[in-house]
């Protein structure tokens, strides 16, 4: 095979897929405003914009999941229009999504050609299916049997059975969506690896990331989106963070993480001995103090969203008890946990924290249904209208109006509404799992100057971060946590990379007893 990489870009006279003045509009909203966009044979093209920006319109359009307005698509040098998802995986396109499509029920060679099964005599020829997947799992690195089940492979190795089965359709486009947002630090660079052999091969890539260190790691080139037009695009030597931040919110950014000195209060929760059901083996003991924001540090499957879930009532609890505002309560329901004046923003926003297919103004309402209902338990809909409308203004959520369904705001502003139904009901302890997941560098800041905000006001404030970065900018002090306990607590000027590593990776040997 005649290797084709990004050092033979100049050498090519067409690209191989260009996107002219396309535009595409919502009811109430303009998503994509005459956007161009070329990828060339064996080159990564990184998309980036802050959330809204219409970088997930214009790749649906590119996969045939939605069709554009106006505007056309050239491929190869041929203009095609897409009116399927299926016409457009003819064409060699196909677009792995964040939250990925695969069946975790059937093994691994039914999932890479799920839907074009290979057939012998009319029967589904099992053994052909087995061939042909050792050859695509080969092309990404995985070893695994193809008749495995897919639930058994960890999160990051489906995502390679992804992309195999998009090599199994001949893809020469390839797009990936936030493909690192569930994988570890290890995961991730597998993923890397195979994408520069991807390339080397020829494949052209559109790669969606909110991660700017990887956009700078992996783009030949990147263009910039915003508020649904084009911003500017970035050849790779001019490529770093400041010009990607400029570009991105159309100012400079000098200070991401906002944090300002407060005096923290008497202590608003309290765990004494607190041992969860994922990890029966530990006890845990900290305390988080009005005003304050304490980060949980640790690597994947650290316990840490296992914590959080347990003190929200979602798991119950073996051992321990929880103190809120110094009475001792015992949440058996994340109902208990709401009672107490606790509330959880969970890391799967759109699986756990939303509903997708309802209005703003019904999402931040469902929380206090009960405790704002009028008589006979009727829904307070003047009730729910205000808590609506302050916290829209509150959290500045870009939407023409509290009616807009949730399915069709930005990823930032969906976190937004979750925020925003948790405060209505005015809590004493704010419990946060990866806030800034999936959500670009201006929704982030937002995020960082409430969380500050909150805490001005008296809010206690315990988050978990997977980015090393928000624990060190946003953290009143961390705590770290390494299979099921924690390993050590580090006040802010002690906050560094080296010293939470450490303990993230702290040997039972040496916890540091907290």
């Amino acid at each position: 095979m005649v290797k084709r990489g990004s050092n033979n870009l100049n050498t090519q006279s067409l690209p191989r897929l260009e996107v002219r003045g396309i535009c595409k509009s919502f009811p109430g909203v303009q998503a994509l405003r005459n956007v161009d966009l070329h990828v060339n044979e064996g080159e990564v093209l990184s998309v980036v914009g802050e959330n809204g920006a219409g970088k997930s319109t214009l790749m649906k359009i590119l996969a045939g999941v939605q069709a554009q307005d106006s505007g056309s698509i050239v491929l190869n040098g041929q203009s095609v229009r897409f009116r399927s998802v299926s016409e457009a995986l003819d064409h060699g396109i196909a677009l792995i999504h964040q939250e990925l499509n695969l069946a975790e029920n059937l093994n691994i060679g039914a999932n890479i050609f799920l839907g074009r099964e290979l057939v012998r005599r009319g029967l589904i020829d099992d053994a052909a299916i087995h061939e042909r997947s050792i050859e695509y799992l080969r092309r990404v690195g995985l070893d695994e049997s193809p008749k495995i089940r897919l639930k058994h492979l960890a999160i990051g190795r489906q995502q390679l059975v992804e992309i195999a089965k998009a090599l199994s359709i001949d893809a020469r486009v390839l797009i990936m969506d936030e493909p690192t947002s569930s994988l570890s630090a290890a995961e991730s660079k597998r993923l890397f690896d195979v994408i520069r052999d991807l390339r080397e091969d020829g494949v052209s890539i559109l790669y969606i990331s909110h991660r700017l260190t990887e956009v700078q790691e992996l783009s030949d080139r990147v263009t910039v989106l915003r508020d649904g037009e084009n911003a500017g695009d970035l050849d790779r030597a001019d490529v770093n963070h400041d010009s990607l931040v400029k570009l991105m919110v159309g100012r400079e950014v000098s200070r991401i993480y906002s944090r300002q000195p407060h005096a923290p209060g008497d202590a608003a929760i309290i765990v004494r001995n607190l041992v969860t059901t994922a990890w029966p083996e530990h006890r845990l003991n900290f305390e988080v103090k009005a005003g304050e924001i304490v980060g949980v540090a640790g690597l994947v499957g650290a316990g840490r969203t296992e914590l959080l879930r347990t003190l929200f009532g979602i798991d119950q609890p073996l051992a321990g008890e929880i103190l809120a505002d110094g009475r001792s309560v015992r949440p058996n329901s994340p109902s208990d946990a709401i009672r107490a004046g606790i509330a959880l923003v969970p890391e799967d926003r759109k699986q756990q924290g939303i509903f997708l297919d309802m209005a703003i103004r019904q999402n931040i309402g469902l929380p206090g249904l009960r405790q704002h209902a009028r008589a006979a338990g009727f829904v307070n809909y003047a009730t729910e209208a205000g808590d609506s409308v302050t916290m829209m203004e509150r959290l500045r959520v870009k939407a023409p109006s509290d009616e807009q369904l949730a399915g069709n705001l930005s990823g930032g502003n969906q976190q937004k509404v979750v925020l925003g139904k948790w405060l209505a009901l005015r809590p004493r302890v704010l419990l946060l799992d990866e806030p800034t997941r999936g959500i670009d560098v201006g929704a982030k800041q937002e995020i960082y100057e409430l969380m500050d905000e909150l805490a001005a006001q008296g809010l206690a404030v315990l988050f978990v971060s997977s980015e090393m970065e928000e624990i060190i900018g946003m953290s009143d002090r961390a705590i770290v946590m390494h299979e099921g306990r924690i390993t050590g607590e580090l006040p802010r000027e002690n906050l560094t990379e080296e010293a939470v590593m450490q303990l993230a990776t702290e040997s039972s040997e040496s916890v540091v007893e907290v």
